[in-house]
């Protein structure tokens, strides 16, 4: 398992763009996969979108087209660049990243999450 720390949530008007970060830390570990989720008041929480260590990703219907993920291997790091963002996606942004030993024994690890909130 490794620490993940999100950064860059906030408070945005509907139209406008956030970029989120998560670096992942540890003493003596590997990052196949990673992604993120987002969790709504009374809504399941989310699969947004997510990036293999190949760099193929996939997202979320609600959110393609408007949300790019991408990773920096060399910093372990994981992005979730987010643009014309609606109220809807107001949620807790939590990133994951596995750090199991090979891809058929994956061992997640989860961020706090960061808060974004669309509102005008």
């Amino acid at each position: 398992q490794v620490q993940l720390v999100e950064s860059g949530g906030g408070l945005v008007q509907p139209g406008g763009s956030l970029r989120l970060s998560c670096a992942a830390s540890g003493s003596d570990f590997r990052i196949n996969d990673m992604g993120w989720f987002r969790q709504a008041p009374g809504k399941e929480r989310e699969l947004v979108a997510t990036i293999t260590s190949g760099s193929s990703t996939n997202y979320a219907d609600a959110v393609k087209g408007r949300f790019t993920i991408s990773r920096d291997n060399a910093k372990n790091t994981v992005y979730l660049q987010m643009n014309s963002l609606k109220p809807e996606d107001t949620a807790v942004y939590l990133c994951y990243a596995d750090s199991g030993v090979n891809d058929l024994n994956p061992l997640y690890s989860w961020g706090r999450g960061t808060q974004v909130t669309v509102s005008s």
